[in-house]
């Protein structure tokens, strides 16, 4: 690791952690224990992991006591489409083009001129393609091999994501024509996360421009369409979010999936292009709970939501 970013993970104490972590050098450390130590660093507070109420802490207490098998091809970002397609069919699915196990497998030139890769188990090894002729193969390739190597349970402890195999799959690239274009000059998709409580969809949030974080925007709206008096301190706030035509459509989607997951708590992300609903992914911890809601009130009131069973 350079100099520069050493100095980046010891700024702050949150990041040291992170850093430790992401080297296996706490992989020691049980997962109950690992989570408290993080909360603290993360959020400045102690974690009763065993007494929680706000929705972050109860997260924590989700991450260790809620573990179920299916969780892990749920997040797989291959197997996921096939359990979804099984429950709101294949139509609301985005095509898969290959799937490889190495970098080296792709035969680009059996690939469209437009696509996109990313890998199974993570969350940020993204290569969006919008002209082959002008793909960087080599950067893809650094990009997408640094994300093979990541264990992206290590840092979070999400361990959903713990048993994932790791593997590469291009898809088609989706293109909303009604998109604003960003600073960069490109359209971005805008993603429907719904938060939903034991089946049922109580909020989203909209968000856009995530692929360029400096860029992106994040609001949370209310299941009625309008904007929710509080937003997350990490990204600029997205109002007036376009409210899609097929919204109600989306929630009775989301609903249906929630509910054939069978968990307190679930996010389904969708998305709506060209006036037709797509899947995004299925998350089980949102922000790894440690969403920076602002005022820190929203916390305490999405607690009051989420029902927890018993260990």
């Amino acid at each position: 690791m350079s100099k520069a970013g050493l100095l980046y993970y010891l700024k702050k104490p949150q990041r040291i952690y992170a850093f430790l972590s992401k080297y296996g050098l706490l992989d020691w450390m049980p997962d109950k224990q690992y989570l408290e130590m993080a909360y603290r660093l993360n959020n400045g507070v102690k974690l009763d992991i065993d007494h929680p109420k706000t929705f972050n802490e109860k997260m924590q207490w989700l991450k260790v006591y809620d573990r179920k098998p299916e969780y892990t091809i749920m997040v797989d970002k291959y197997q996921a489409k096939q359990y979804v397609a099984n429950i709101i069919g294949n139509d609301h699915i985005i095509p898969t083009l290959g799937v490889w196990d190495s970098f080296d497998e792709i035969d680009f030139d059996q690939l469209p001129e437009q696509f996109v890769l990313k890998c199974t188990h993570d969350s940020g090894g993204l290569v969006i393609c919008r002209d082959k002729h002008l793909l960087n193969i080599e950067n893809a390739r650094k990009k997408i091999e640094k994300s093979l190597k990541t264990d992206y349970y290590r840092v979070g402890r999400e361990w959903p994501y713990k048993n994932v195999k790791r593997r590469i799959i291009a898809e088609k690239y989706m293109e909303d024509v009604t998109a604003e274009v960003d600073t960069f000059g490109k359209k971005s998709l805008i993603d429907y996360k719904f938060f939903c409580f034991n089946g049922e969809p109580k909020l989203l949030y909209i968000s856009t421009g995530l692929e360029n974080h400096p860029t992106a925007k994040i609001s949370f709206y209310g299941m009625d369409g309008k904007e929710m008096p509080f937003h997350r301190r990490d990204y600029a706030p997205y109002h007036n979010a376009p409210i899609p035509k097929a919204f109600k459509e989306m929630s009775v989607l989301a609903r249906q999936i929630a509910v054939e997951v069978e968990c307190p708590f679930v996010r389904i992300d969708l998305y709506s292009i060209n006036e037709h609903i797509y899947f995004s992914e299925i998350t089980f911890s949102p922000c790894g709970g440690n969403i920076p809601f602002e005022p820190i009130s929203a916390d305490e009131e999405l607690g009051e939501w989420l029902e927890l069973p018993n260990k």
